[in-house]
Protein backbone atom coordinates (compact mmCIF):
# COMPACT_ATOMS: atom_id res chain seq x y z
CA UNK A 1 0.00 0.00 0.00
CA UNK A 2 1.17 3.66 -1.01
CA UNK A 3 2.09 6.12 1.60
CA UNK A 4 2.85 9.26 2.16
CA UNK A 5 7.16 8.20 1.74
CA UNK A 6 6.24 6.49 -1.56
CA UNK A 7 4.38 9.55 -2.67
CA UNK A 8 7.87 12.23 -1.38
CA UNK A 9 10.07 9.57 -3.02
CA UNK A 10 8.39 9.29 -6.51
CA UNK A 11 7.79 13.33 -6.37
CA UNK A 12 11.28 14.65 -6.02
CA UNK A 13 12.70 11.65 -8.43
CA UNK A 14 9.80 12.85 -11.02
CA UNK A 15 10.12 16.66 -10.29
CA UNK A 16 13.61 17.02 -9.43
CA UNK A 17 14.97 13.68 -11.86
CA UNK A 18 18.86 15.34 -11.54
CA UNK A 19 18.99 14.47 -7.85
CA UNK A 20 18.90 10.78 -8.57
CA UNK A 21 22.19 10.56 -10.12
CA UNK A 22 24.11 10.95 -6.92
CA UNK A 23 21.71 7.92 -6.02
CA UNK A 24 22.68 5.85 -8.87
CA UNK A 25 26.48 6.50 -8.48
CA UNK A 26 26.30 4.88 -4.56
CA UNK A 27 24.22 2.19 -5.10
CA UNK A 28 25.55 0.94 -8.30
CA UNK A 29 29.61 2.49 -8.76
CA UNK A 30 28.55 4.50 -11.45
CA UNK A 31 30.37 7.71 -12.78
CA UNK A 32 27.45 9.77 -13.97
CA UNK A 33 28.55 13.57 -14.18
CA UNK A 34 24.69 14.58 -14.10
CA UNK A 35 24.64 16.00 -17.53
CA UNK A 36 22.71 12.88 -18.79
CA UNK A 37 19.32 12.41 -20.39
CA UNK A 38 16.77 10.81 -17.65
CA UNK A 39 14.12 9.83 -19.46
CA UNK A 40 11.05 8.16 -17.35
CA UNK A 41 8.34 5.30 -18.07
CA UNK A 42 5.17 4.20 -16.77
CA UNK A 43 5.26 3.32 -13.19
CA UNK A 44 2.03 1.37 -13.98
CA UNK A 45 2.33 -3.19 -15.36
CA UNK A 46 -0.34 -5.24 -15.44
CA UNK A 47 0.50 -8.97 -14.37
CA UNK A 48 -1.22 -11.41 -16.68
CA UNK A 49 -3.33 -13.41 -13.59
CA UNK A 50 -4.39 -17.30 -15.45
CA UNK A 51 -8.21 -17.69 -14.49
CA UNK A 52 -8.43 -13.88 -12.75
CA UNK A 53 -8.36 -10.15 -13.67
CA UNK A 54 -4.67 -9.12 -14.03
CA UNK A 55 -2.91 -7.47 -11.78
CA UNK A 56 -1.57 -3.77 -11.10
CA UNK A 57 1.54 -3.44 -9.85
CA UNK A 58 3.02 0.55 -9.23
CA UNK A 59 6.75 0.85 -9.28
CA UNK A 60 8.32 3.72 -7.71
CA UNK A 61 10.31 4.15 -10.20
CA UNK A 62 11.03 2.96 -14.23
CA UNK A 63 13.64 4.74 -15.99
CA UNK A 64 16.63 5.37 -18.49
CA UNK A 65 19.65 7.06 -17.58
CA UNK A 66 21.32 7.81 -21.28
CA UNK A 67 25.53 7.48 -20.54
CA UNK A 68 27.48 6.24 -22.68
CA UNK A 69 25.74 3.37 -22.86
CA UNK A 70 21.77 3.87 -22.17
CA UNK A 71 20.57 1.70 -18.96
CA UNK A 72 17.31 0.97 -17.47
CA UNK A 73 17.12 1.10 -13.32
CA UNK A 74 14.41 0.27 -11.15
CA UNK A 75 14.50 1.77 -7.46
CA UNK A 76 11.65 0.79 -4.68
CA UNK A 77 11.31 2.90 -1.31
CA UNK A 78 10.55 0.86 1.79
CA UNK A 79 9.63 1.93 5.23
CA UNK A 80 8.09 -1.36 6.75
CA UNK A 81 9.75 -4.45 8.51
CA UNK A 82 11.57 -6.81 6.04
CA UNK A 83 8.69 -9.62 5.28
CA UNK A 84 10.89 -11.97 2.94
CA UNK A 85 8.09 -11.09 0.51
CA UNK A 86 9.83 -7.95 -1.18
CA UNK A 87 12.07 -10.05 -3.28
CA UNK A 88 8.95 -11.23 -4.91
CA UNK A 89 7.45 -8.03 -5.58
CA UNK A 90 10.47 -6.70 -7.18
CA UNK A 91 10.96 -9.69 -9.40
CA UNK A 92 7.26 -9.13 -11.10
CA UNK A 93 7.78 -5.68 -11.54
CA UNK A 94 11.45 -6.06 -12.94
CA UNK A 95 9.86 -8.80 -15.05
CA UNK A 96 6.75 -6.97 -16.34
CA UNK A 97 9.43 -4.03 -16.97
CA UNK A 98 11.45 -5.84 -19.26
CA UNK A 99 8.61 -7.47 -21.31
CA UNK A 100 6.84 -4.30 -21.57
CA UNK A 101 9.94 -2.79 -23.38
CA UNK A 102 11.12 -6.53 -25.14
CA UNK A 103 12.09 -6.86 -28.58
CA UNK A 104 10.44 -9.69 -30.55
CA UNK A 105 12.18 -10.26 -33.88
CA UNK A 106 11.87 -13.55 -36.24
CA UNK A 107 10.54 -15.12 -33.17
CA UNK A 108 13.42 -13.97 -30.59
CA UNK A 109 12.10 -11.90 -27.86
CA UNK A 110 15.04 -10.02 -26.06
CA UNK A 111 13.77 -8.84 -23.08
CA UNK A 112 16.56 -6.65 -20.76
CA UNK A 113 15.88 -6.83 -16.90
CA UNK A 114 16.60 -3.15 -15.28
CA UNK A 115 19.43 -2.28 -12.51
CA UNK A 116 16.96 -2.67 -9.26
CA UNK A 117 17.56 -1.37 -6.08
CA UNK A 118 15.97 -1.02 -2.67
CA UNK A 119 16.05 2.42 -0.12
CA UNK A 120 15.13 1.13 3.45
CA UNK A 121 14.20 4.47 5.07
CA UNK A 122 14.46 2.01 8.33
CA UNK A 123 16.72 -0.27 9.64
CA UNK A 124 16.51 -3.20 11.47
CA UNK A 125 18.13 -6.44 12.27
CA UNK A 126 16.48 -8.23 9.55
CA UNK A 127 17.00 -5.66 7.07
CA UNK A 128 19.23 -7.27 4.46
CA UNK A 129 23.37 -5.50 3.03
CA UNK A 130 21.98 -6.63 -0.23
CA UNK A 131 19.62 -8.90 -2.07
CA UNK A 132 20.46 -11.54 -4.98
CA UNK A 133 18.61 -12.81 -8.08
CA UNK A 134 19.41 -16.42 -8.69
CA UNK A 135 17.27 -17.72 -12.12
CA UNK A 136 17.60 -20.78 -13.27
CA UNK A 137 16.83 -21.25 -17.27
CA UNK A 138 17.63 -24.45 -19.43
CA UNK A 139 20.06 -21.95 -20.84
CA UNK A 140 21.51 -21.71 -17.44
CA UNK A 141 21.68 -19.90 -14.07
CA UNK A 142 22.07 -16.45 -14.26
CA UNK A 143 22.23 -14.68 -10.55
CA UNK A 144 22.96 -10.83 -9.90
CA UNK A 145 22.99 -8.52 -6.64
CA UNK A 146 20.31 -5.85 -6.08
CA UNK A 147 21.85 -3.09 -4.01
CA UNK A 148 20.12 -1.84 -0.98
CA UNK A 149 21.12 1.35 0.55
CA UNK A 150 19.88 2.38 4.61
CA UNK A 151 19.38 5.74 4.65
CA UNK A 152 19.58 6.23 8.35
CA UNK A 153 23.04 5.21 7.97
CA UNK A 154 23.83 8.13 6.24
CA UNK A 155 24.94 11.30 7.99
CA UNK A 156 24.36 14.90 7.79
CA UNK A 157 28.06 15.25 6.48
CA UNK A 158 27.58 11.70 4.23
CA UNK A 159 24.52 13.11 2.26
CA UNK A 160 26.36 16.59 1.60
CA UNK A 161 29.69 15.39 0.33
CA UNK A 162 28.32 12.53 -1.88
CA UNK A 163 25.30 14.70 -2.93
CA UNK A 164 22.63 12.71 -1.93
CA UNK A 165 20.19 15.66 -1.41
CA UNK A 166 17.20 13.56 -2.24
CA UNK A 167 17.86 11.90 0.84
CA UNK A 168 16.91 15.16 2.98
CA UNK A 169 13.45 14.65 3.18
CA UNK A 170 13.91 10.78 4.86
CA UNK A 171 16.97 11.94 7.28
CA UNK A 172 14.31 12.79 9.90
CA UNK A 173 13.86 8.82 9.94
CA UNK A 174 17.60 8.41 11.57
CA UNK A 175 16.27 10.65 14.52
CA UNK A 176 12.91 8.11 14.96
CA UNK A 177 13.64 6.24 17.96
CA UNK A 178 14.47 9.37 20.10
CA UNK A 179 11.23 11.26 19.45
CA UNK A 180 9.86 10.87 23.12
CA UNK A 181 12.95 12.52 24.00
CA UNK A 182 12.75 15.46 21.69
CA UNK A 183 9.48 15.81 22.60
CA UNK A 184 9.55 16.20 26.31
CA UNK A 185 13.72 17.56 27.02
CA UNK A 186 13.41 21.03 25.20
CA UNK A 187 17.37 21.05 24.62
CA UNK A 188 17.49 17.50 22.96
CA UNK A 189 14.84 19.10 20.62
CA UNK A 190 17.08 22.33 20.49
CA UNK A 191 19.55 19.90 19.10
CA UNK A 192 17.42 18.15 16.46
CA UNK A 193 16.35 21.89 15.20
CA UNK A 194 19.93 22.52 15.44
CA UNK A 195 20.58 19.84 12.27
CA UNK A 196 17.68 21.11 10.55
CA UNK A 197 19.08 24.63 10.41
CA UNK A 198 22.35 23.31 9.36
CA UNK A 199 20.35 21.47 6.34
CA UNK A 200 18.63 25.01 5.34
CA UNK A 201 21.50 26.71 5.74
CA UNK A 202 23.54 24.51 3.66
CA UNK A 203 20.84 24.02 1.13
CA UNK A 204 21.10 27.95 0.76
CA UNK A 205 24.79 28.01 0.13
CA UNK A 206 23.71 25.00 -2.90
CA UNK A 207 21.22 27.39 -4.40
CA UNK A 208 23.61 30.48 -4.69
CA UNK A 209 26.21 28.43 -5.78
CA UNK A 210 24.21 26.95 -8.62
CA UNK A 211 24.64 23.27 -7.51
CA UNK A 212 20.36 23.15 -7.06
CA UNK A 213 17.63 25.06 -8.65
CA UNK A 214 15.43 27.38 -6.48
CA UNK A 215 12.44 24.71 -7.41
CA UNK A 216 14.79 22.25 -6.09
CA UNK A 217 15.42 23.62 -3.06
CA UNK A 218 11.46 24.48 -2.40
CA UNK A 219 11.05 20.55 -3.21
CA UNK A 220 13.42 19.40 -0.74
CA UNK A 221 11.89 21.20 2.08
CA UNK A 222 8.46 20.73 1.24
CA UNK A 223 8.51 17.04 0.90
CA UNK A 224 10.72 17.33 4.89
CA UNK A 225 8.19 19.01 6.03
CA UNK A 226 5.45 16.63 4.87
CA UNK A 227 7.56 13.63 5.74
CA UNK A 228 8.28 15.27 9.69
CA UNK A 229 4.43 15.68 10.24
CA UNK A 230 3.68 11.70 9.06
CA UNK A 231 6.38 10.29 11.01
CA UNK A 232 5.85 12.72 14.11
CA UNK A 233 2.20 12.35 14.56
CA UNK A 234 2.23 11.85 18.43
CA UNK A 235 4.64 13.84 18.93
CA UNK A 236 2.94 17.00 18.55
CA UNK A 237 6.89 19.13 19.99
CA UNK A 238 9.12 17.34 17.43
CA UNK A 239 5.80 18.49 14.72
CA UNK A 240 5.87 21.95 15.99
CA UNK A 241 9.45 22.60 16.59
CA UNK A 242 11.03 21.22 13.24
CA UNK A 243 7.79 20.79 11.06
CA UNK A 244 7.05 24.90 11.96
CA UNK A 245 10.46 25.55 10.80
CA UNK A 246 10.28 23.78 7.94
CA UNK A 247 7.10 25.86 7.09
CA UNK A 248 9.00 28.93 7.80
CA UNK A 249 11.72 28.28 5.73
CA UNK A 250 8.94 26.96 2.56
CA UNK A 251 7.25 30.81 3.06
CA UNK A 252 10.37 32.55 2.85
CA UNK A 253 11.50 31.12 -0.11
CA UNK A 254 8.42 31.28 -1.69
CA UNK A 255 8.39 34.91 -0.67
CA UNK A 256 12.00 35.61 -2.34
CA UNK A 257 10.92 33.46 -5.33
CA UNK A 258 7.87 35.93 -6.32
CA UNK A 259 9.99 38.93 -5.69
CA UNK A 260 12.29 37.28 -7.91
CA UNK A 261 10.05 37.27 -10.48
CA UNK A 262 8.53 40.53 -10.71
CA UNK A 263 7.72 41.94 -7.69
CA UNK A 264 9.21 45.47 -7.63
CA UNK A 265 10.81 46.63 -4.12
CA UNK A 266 8.20 49.30 -3.75
CA UNK A 267 5.43 46.64 -4.26
CA UNK A 268 6.71 44.63 -1.41
CA UNK A 269 7.81 47.17 1.28
CA UNK A 270 4.17 49.15 0.32
CA UNK A 271 2.86 45.62 1.34
CA UNK A 272 4.67 44.72 3.71
CA UNK A 273 3.74 48.17 5.79
CA UNK A 274 0.37 47.82 4.95
CA UNK A 275 0.34 44.08 7.00
CA UNK A 276 2.16 45.72 9.58
CA UNK A 277 -0.58 47.95 10.22
CA UNK A 278 -3.37 45.47 10.35
CA UNK A 279 -6.13 47.60 9.17
CA UNK A 280 -6.97 46.19 5.43
CA UNK A 281 -7.35 43.13 4.16
CA UNK A 282 -5.56 40.45 1.89
CA UNK A 283 -7.62 41.45 -0.92
CA UNK A 284 -7.59 45.12 -0.39
CA UNK A 285 -3.60 45.38 -0.12
CA UNK A 286 -3.61 43.42 -3.57
CA UNK A 287 -5.92 45.65 -5.09
CA UNK A 288 -3.83 48.62 -3.81
CA UNK A 289 -0.64 47.60 -4.65
CA UNK A 290 -0.86 45.67 -8.10
CA UNK A 291 -0.71 42.34 -6.70
CA UNK A 292 -1.88 38.74 -6.56
CA UNK A 293 -3.70 37.58 -2.72
CA UNK A 294 -1.31 34.92 -3.51
CA UNK A 295 1.66 37.17 -3.86
CA UNK A 296 -0.16 38.83 -0.31
CA UNK A 297 -0.46 35.83 1.64
CA UNK A 298 3.45 34.79 0.62
CA UNK A 299 4.24 38.16 2.00
CA UNK A 300 2.45 37.96 5.11
CA UNK A 301 3.66 34.46 5.76
CA UNK A 302 7.50 35.99 5.84
CA UNK A 303 6.12 38.96 7.78
CA UNK A 304 5.87 36.33 10.54
CA UNK A 305 8.68 33.88 10.00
Amino acid sequence: MATIYDGAFRTILNDCRKLIIPVINELFGEMYTGEEEIRFFPNEHFLDQQDEADKERITDTNFTVFGKIPKKYHIECESSLPDGKIMIRLFEYDAQIALDEGEATEETLTVTFPNTAVLYLRTYKKTPNKMKYVIATPGGTVQYDVPVMKVQTYTLEDIFEKGLLMLIPFYIFSHEKSFPEYNSNEQKLAELKAEYRIILERLDELEQQGVIGAFDKRTIIDLSGDVIKEIAQKYENVQKGVGDMMRGALIETSARTILNQGISQNQRETALRMLKRGKMTIEEIAEDTGLSVSEVELLAGLQTV
